[in-house]
């Protein structure tokens, strides 16, 4: 298509929103016809769309006659201005704040005892949640305690043994196994002297750095604490108690916001755990 109309007079349609008539009043796209391929003159119709006779008209002149609005002729020339982002602005949604959910508090129905870091901390890994728990000689969980991630494993130790309960056939459940056995992590003398005064016996290996420091001691740094290397073999229970809770989705990767509903789905996947035989 051309200003001057020649060749032929039926125009293909292009892509763009917001034509007039068939074959669409072209903005800053030339339309191509089948006997010209010289590019459309920006804001001019064919005389197919303006009607017989009147020859090429401007977009403009179309728009008025057609009641069209103001606004729809215009051409997307150099001179025109593009809209700015309103990104960030006060005119959309971005100033205010996220769901209620974000806000989640005493005052917005949490459950009761819900800490305030909700058991989420940052590690090497992001948000993540530490799980401390014991298990029998059958890799069945008896105890859980939830911290957030950065958390060490030793503070943890008292809480997780407060919570210990062995069920018997009859009386009050068991609070104090034989032994207790624990990695290099748990290896400290508050622990020890802990299990030491409850009657408990520790299979929980030294460190080196304790045992340097206990042999530059010399004889102040005392004697090594014992350690039964048999014994220590059977420490993998732990380990395939928490792959059997890693089978469960929602525990392997936390989706709930409360550290008290997760809690309660460790307790769920411990139940199925003992049930199963």
């Amino acid at each position: 298509m051309t200003p001057s109309g020649q060749g032929s007079s039926r125009c293909c349609r292009t892509g763009l929103r917001g034509g007039v008539g068939g074959g669409g009043i072209t903005g800053s796209r030339s339309t191509r016809s089948r006997s010209s391929t010289a590019p459309a003159h920006p804001g001019w119709t064919c005389p197919s769309t303006s009607g017989r006779g009147r020859g090429p008209q401007s977009a403009a002149e179309v728009g008025r006659r057609r009641h069209l609005g103001a606004r729809v002729h215009r051409s997307a020339g150099r001179g025109r201005r593009r809209r700015r982002s309103r990104l960030g602005r006060r005119g959309r949604l971005h100033h205010r704040p996220g769901s209620s959910a974000r806000r989640r508090g005493p005052s917005k129905g949490a459950p009761a005892g819900e800490p305030d870091h909700h058991a989420l901390g940052r590690s090497r890994g992001g948000l993540t949640t530490k799980i401390h728990l014991t298990a029998d000689s059958r890799c069945r969980p008896l105890a859980f305690v939830l911290t957030p991630g950065q958390a060490g494993d030793a503070p943890a130790f008292d809480q997780v043994m407060a919570r210990l309960r062995v069920p018997r056939p009859v009386g009050r459940p068991r609070t104090t196994p034989e032994m207790v056995l624990a990695d290099k992590a748990y290896s400290s003398r508050a622990i020890r002297g802990h299990l030491r005064r409850r009657g408990i016996r520790a299979v929980i290996p030294q460190p080196a750095d304790q045992a340097a420091n206990r042999k530059r001691l010399g004889r102040l740094g005392g004697r090594p604490p014992a350690f039964d290397r048999e014994a220590y073999k059977q420490r993998n229970t732990v380990e395939r108690c928490i792959n059997r809770l890693k089978q469960w989705r929602g525990l392997a990767t936390r989706y709930d916001k409360t550290a008290t509903i997760y809690l309660a789905g460790l307790h769920i996947a411990a139940i199925f755990i003992w049930s199963a035989r």
